[in-house]
C-alpha cells in the first residue's frame, strides 16, 4: 500500500532540487477567503476565526499545498500606530504616513508584538491552523523587509530621498526597523509558521539600481535574514531579479519569489542548484484569463522550470488579486494536477 505524500513532503522533496511526486502549487490567497465566507473585507480580516476558515476552505477547494497566513501589508504599519484603509473588492492599504516629518526617526522606538492587537490576530490565526493542518501542510507568514516597509511609514518619495540624503536617519530607521521585522519574523514561527516570506520589493533593480541595492538592501537583508530562526522566502513582490541575482543567492533564503517580467527559462537556468524558485503567474492578466488562457499559462511555466524540482508553482506578486474568479484559480489547480506530475512530460 503507497502511502500519500504530503504537501510538506513534496515542497520539501523540491526545495532539495529533487522530483517530488508533482510540482507544489502556492496559491497565495489572502482576500478570497472573506468571498467563501461571504464577508467583506474588512470583517473578514477583523477575526483570527475567519482567516482560519477562509484558508481551510480555500486549501479544500484548490487543492492548494500551503497555508498562507497573510492578512494584509499595512498590518506592520498599523501596529506602529498608522492607518489601515478598506476597499470592497482589494487588499487593505496603509493610509497617511505615520513619519511625516523626518525628524520624527530620531525619537521613534521598537513596538511591541505582544501588546499588538492586530499582530497578535495573525498569531492567533496562525496558532490555530498549526493545530489543525500539524505537519502535513507547510504554513507560510509573512515579514515585510525593513529596508522596504519605510514606503508606507514615510511615503515612498520621501523615503528615496531619505535613503540617498541623510545616511544618518536612515540607518536609524532601519535598525528599528530590523529589530521589529526578527521578532516578528521569530513569533510567526513560535506560533506555528513552517517559513517566513521575506518581502523586499525595494532591492528589486526594477526599484532601485544595484550599487544602492549592494549597499542598502543586500546588507540588510543579509543581517536580518541571517537573525530569521527558519526558513525563509525571498520575494521581490513582482520586481525583477537577474541583475542582482548572484546577491540574491548570497542573501541567506531557500526560495526566491520571481516576476513574470523575466523568462522563466533563463531564471531556472540561473538559479538552479542556488536557490528555488517560486512564480511566476501574471497576477495582474490573470484577472481576464479565460479557463484555457490559464491551463496554457501554467502549461508553460511547468515547461520550463519544473524539471529538475527547484520550483513551487505561484504568482509572481506574493497576493493573488480579489478580481481573480474561482473558475480562473480552479483551472490552475487543475492544469498542475494534470500536467504538473513528474516525470514532466510535457
Amino acid at each position: 500500500m503507497t502511502t500519500k505524500t504530503t504537501s510538506l513532503e513534496r515542497v520539501l522533496t523540491t526545495l532539495g532540487f529533487k522530483e517530488p511526486d508533482r510540482v507544489p502549487l502556492f496559491l497565495l490567497l489572502s482576500m478570497h477567503g472573506a468571498k467563501e465566507l461571504d464577508l467583506s473585507i474588512e470583517d473578514y480580516f477583523s477575526k483570527a476565526e475567519n482567516v482560519v476558515e477562509g484558508q481551510l476552505r480555500l486549501r479544500k477547494k484548490y487543492r492548494n499545498d500551503c497555508i498562507y497566513t497573510f492578512f494584509y501589508a499595512s498590518i506592520e504599519v498599523e501596529a506602529m500606530g498608522g492607518e489601515v484603509i478598506y476597499t470592497s473588492d482589494g487588499p487593505p492599504n496603509a493610509g497617511k504616513p505615520i513619519i511625516e516629518n523626518r525628524k520624527q526617526i530620531e525619537s521613534i522606538t521598537s513596538i511591541s508584538i505582544k501588546d499588538s492587537s492586530c499582530l497578535n490576530k495573525v498569531l492567533k490565526a496562525t496558532k490555530l491552523l498549526k493545530d489543525k493542518v500539524g505537519n502535513d501542510v507547510p504554513i507560510i507568514g509573512v515579514a515585510m523587509s525593513p529596508f522596504s516597509i519605510p514606503v508606507m511609514q514615510l511615503g515612498f518619495s520621501s523615503y528615496i530621498d531619505l535613503m540617498y540624503d541623510d545616511p544618518i536617519l536612515f540607518n536609524k530607521l532601519i535598525s528599528i526597523n530590523e529589530t521589529f521585522c526578527v521578532e516578528w519574523a521569530n513569533a510567526q514561527l513560535e506560533a506555528g509558521a513552517t517559513a517566513i516570506c521575506y518581502f523586499d520589493p525595494i532591492s528589486s533593480s526594477t526599484i532601485i539600481p544595484r550599487d544602492k541595492f549592494l549597499e542598502t538592501g543586500y546588507e540588510i537583508g543579509k543581517r536580518t535574514i541571517a537573525q530569521i530562526n527558519g526558513p525563509v522566502a525571498l520575494h521581490l513582490a513582482s520586481g525583477i531579479s537577474l541583475p542582482i541575482a548572484d546577491e540574491l543567492t548570497n542573501m541567506g533564503a531557500a526560495v526566491l519569489g520571481v516576476s513574470c517580467d523575466e523568462d522563466l527559462g533563463k531564471l531556472k537556468n540561473k538559479y538552479y542548484n542556488k536557490i528555488n524558485l517560486l512564480g511566476n503567474l501574471n497576477g495582474i492578466e490573470m484577472r481576464r484569463w479565460t479557463v484555457n488562457e490559464a491551463e496554457s499559462k501554467v502549461k508553460e511555466a511547468i515547461k520550463k522550470a519544473a524539471p529538475g524540482g527547484g520550483f513551487i508553482l505561484s504568482d509572481n506578486h506574493g497576493e493573488i488579486p480579489y478580481q481573480v474568479t474561482d473558475e480562473v484559480l480552479m483551472a490552475i489547480s487543475k492544469a498542475v494536477h494534470k500536467w504538473g506530475t513528474y516525470p514532466i512530460s510535457l
